[in-house]
């Protein structure tokens, strides 16, 4: 497969290849695995999943010896590493960590740019618990970066500008176009055009 230029541009097109990479393993919960093999950011990865629908299947339970291998590592590695080793999400992690009364020592990694940007873009239209989700952080994390960040945690609400937008570029454009253009989710602009009524243009001949 070929990879994409570099994993710092999450801009270059996703080939049909890598978009069945991603349907195959992402339900399974192996974004690192695509990232890898992409050369993409696991952040980019999330969010094509996100755009597309694909989520990863329902909770899957620890087994004891993934207990055994957090409790082996968690004192001397990240907790992004040992995510890594578990194909687990941070989320997912840090909660079994809690549970099992590990003392978290900072295994917080920082925010990168790309989570920030991806962060605003999700939140205004997505509750926290999913866009903790989508970003592979916990709930708490996602409240503090918003308070940090100064967002409200009320939705945002939509423009009129936004609005007269939708509606003039719907009937020839795509919604995932329209929301790269307007900055909003596909889902939330799919939302939109359900609650407007719009309808796409006919084509000659049908």
């Amino acid at each position: 497969m070929q990879k994409a230029k570099t994993k710092k541009n999450s801009w270059v097109s996703w080939s049909q290849e890598e978009v069945k990479l991603l349907k195959r393993l992402f339900p399974r919960g192996k974004s690192r695995e695509i990232a890898e093999q992409t050369g993409r950011h696991l952040t980019a990865v999330r969010q094509k999943a996100y755009s597309m629908g694909i989520k990863t299947r329902g909770y899957r339970p620890w087994s004891a010896y993934e207990v055994e291998l957090l409790k082996k590592f968690y004192l001397n590695e990240t907790t992004q590493s040992i995510a890594n080793r578990l194909e687990r999400s941070l989320g997912s992690v840090s909660k079994k960590a809690s549970e099992i009364g590990l003392i978290n020592k900072d295994k917080y990694p920082p925010w990168s740019s790309q989570e920030i940007t991806m962060l605003k873009k999700l939140y205004p239209d997505n509750n926290i618990q999913d866009t903790a989700s989508q970003l592979g952080r916990t709930v708490l994390a996602v409240r503090a970066r918003l308070h940090k960040l100064g967002l409200s945690e009320k939705r945002r609400v939509w423009s009129k500008r936004e609005l007269n937008l939708v509606k003039r570029l719907y009937p020839n454009r795509t919604a995932k176009q329209i929301a790269d253009q307007i900055g909003r989710t596909v889902q939330a602009t799919r939302l939109r055009v359900t609650r407007l009524g719009l309808k796409k243009r006919k084509q000659k001949g049908d």
